[in-house]
């Protein structure tokens, strides 16, 4: 199948990267290529930008949407979370700006053998990088009731989240569950028919939640954005893309920390923590897809883009 992922927010993540033709940039999330196509638009003969991804069949991709600014381009396989350390092997300390375009690209959805979708039946994968040996096959099958109630209550905020955990570990102690029909099926049995009605596809929000869960998303986010901020030049920018609230509440968290890191209780007359800004918030409130975007693409519907941008030290 051919890697296929619309960009979401394109306009507004290149716009917001406040590009200098001569500048650095890197996306963290290449996918397709999409936004780094547009960067590449923008630069000039001393531009570059660093591609990072996982997936290789996004790499791939990418590699051929790109041809044509193959000079101004260096694509490397690895999660983003690993970029201080790649930048620091190909000898770039500082960046002018960094893009993340989070969680699951169309692509992955629309593979049915990934196993990333509960429309298909397919063996239960859900790896973004198939390097990777554990898959969502181990985690519905291995964990405990406990610990995939804890996963589908924080991951999926599923308030049936407990009954859904006991219909997997019966089910699974009659025979294992290992395609996405079977968990779909599962999931479907422990919600009642009248909430089913209601709100999407019951099977949506567990789905999300062993994802996150295999692939450490919102823990590999959580511990590389103050590095990622760390990164940037004066005046450079951080551009996030987020699609759920767990992953935009790190986000936000994370650029109100680097905007204000002063500790110091708020009735003390000045600071004494000694904690210095690293910059400012650009977006007060998320840039969010225009109606034509969402008519145009439905999974945009729930992205959210947020700016920081780095201050002179």
């Amino acid at each position: 199948m051919e890697f296929r992922h619309e960009s979401v927010l394109l306009k507004e993540t290149v716009d917001g990267l406040m590009i200098k033709p001569d500048g650095t940039y890197v996306d963290g999330t290449l996918g397709g290529g999409g936004h780094s196509l547009e960067v590449c638009r923008r630069l000039g003969s001393k531009g570059s930008i660093i591609g990072i991804d996982q997936d290789a069949a996004a790499i791939e991709a990418a590699g051929i949407r790109l041809k044509d600014f193959k000079e101004k381009v260096i694509v490397v396989r690895s999660n983003y979370c690993g970029m201080k350390s790649k930048l620091h092997e190909l000898g770039i300390d500082k960046v002018d700006g960094i893009m993340l375009d989070l969680g699951v690209s169309s692509y992955q959805l629309d593979t049915a053998e990934r196993g990333f979708s509960y429309r298909e039946d397919a063996p239960l994968d859900m790896r973004m990088d198939t390097r990777q040996k554990m898959t969502a096959r181990d985690i519905v099958n291995g964990y405990s009731e406990t610990e995939l109630y804890r996963v589908i209550r924080d991951y999926g905020e599923d308030k049936f989240a407990k009954n859904i955990a006991k219909h997997i570990v019966l089910a699974r102690g009659k025979e294992p569950v290992d395609t996405t029909g079977k968990l779909a099926e599962i999931i479907k049995g422990a919600i009642p028919m009248k909430y089913q009605k209601k709100s999407g596809h019951p099977a949506k929000r567990t789905f999300q939640a062993i994802r996150i869960e295999l692939n450490r998303e919102l823990e590999v986010l959580r511990d590389s954005l103050d590095d990622m901020i760390e990164l940037l030049n004066p005046q450079g920018r951080l551009c996030i893309i987020t699609f759920h609230s767990l992953e935009d509440r790190i986000v936000k968290g994370a650029f109100r920390r680097a905007e204000n890191p002063c500790t110091c209780p708020p009735d003390f007359p000045v600071c004494v923590c000694g904690n210095v800004s690293k910059g400012r918030i650009v977006t007060k409130k998320p840039i969010l897809p225009g109606k034509e975007e969402q008519e145009k693409n439905s999974r945009s519907k729930s992205a959210k883009l947020r700016i920081f941008e780095r201050t002179a030290r």
